[in-house]
């Protein structure tokens, strides 16, 4: 593989890549694509993230959803940068980077339904106390008091301390999905659950149903090469 240079990624991004929908233009039913190639993906999406000029830029990388505990932790991160650090809101970036068994927390409800997330992972809802039949980490659990427009981050009630994805969207943190984790969690999810459908028909599905706002990238592992060596993002391994 060649050596990839800034000059030579922003380059790359800045050529005119195809960006595709969730479902057009993927690879038949038949044909495996268990590697994207520049022109599958949202290519420039990640170029944009990659030179983000913010002072303060943070990667997570994330494996394990021990109960959505890294959430908390980005969540303590931006407090603690803003409120404690003085570091401008604007002027903070935070990237999750999911992969491993993480990786599922980027689809929707409708995924965690139909192919039993839940009961695969072992994550329970914490409002049912069973396995999950949704992604119980998108949203705020209706079992905890409404969010309410207070200013004050020692609010337990107030947006800062919500440490939902979609809260922690709304405050500027990327998510990232993997593409070469699904293509292998598809695999074992149909050898899990007994499925006869080609996995390629199930990827796109899984795309499809992709969480609002989150990027999917071609290799987390790359991404994380570029976040850290062209973007500068510091680097903080999340495993349990």
């Amino acid at each position: 593989m060649k050596n990839i240079t800034r000059r030579s990624f922003v380059s790359t991004a800045a050529s005119g890549v195809a960006v595709l929908s969730a479902l057009g233009g993927l690879a038949p039913e038949s044909d495996a694509q268990l590697v994207w190639k520049t022109e599958d993906w949202k290519l420039s999406e990640f170029h944009s993230l990659v030179i983000n000029r913010a002072h303060i830029k943070q990667l997570f990388d994330v494996t394990q959803i021990s109960d959505g505990k890294f959430l908390v932790n980005m969540k303590n991160s931006l407090n603690g940068l803003h409120f404690g650090f003085g570091v401008p809101a604007n002027n903070i970036k935070l990237v999750g980077g999911l992969h491993g068994p993480a990786n599922l927390l980027n689809y929707d409800d409708f995924i965690w339904e139909k192919y039993r997330i839940g009961a695969w992972l072992n994550v329970n809802d914490p409002e049912t106390g069973k396995p999950a039949l949704r992604n119980p980490f998108y949203l705020r659990p209706s079992t905890m008091p409404p969010i309410v427009p207070s200013q004050d981050p020692n609010d337990g009630t107030s947006q800062y301390q919500d440490s939902s994805m979609r809260a922690l969207q709304s405050r500027g943190v990327q998510f990232l999905s993997c593409h070469t984790a699904l293509e292998e969690q598809v695999r074992a999810l149909i050898d899990h659950n007994h499925l006869s459908q080609d996995p390629e028909a199930i990827v796109r599905e899984v795309l499809a149903h992709t969480v609002p706002g989150v990027l999917v990238v071609a290799s987390m592992i790359a991404a994380i090469a570029l976040l850290q060596c062209e973007g500068n993002y510091s680097y903080l391994s999340i495993a349990s």
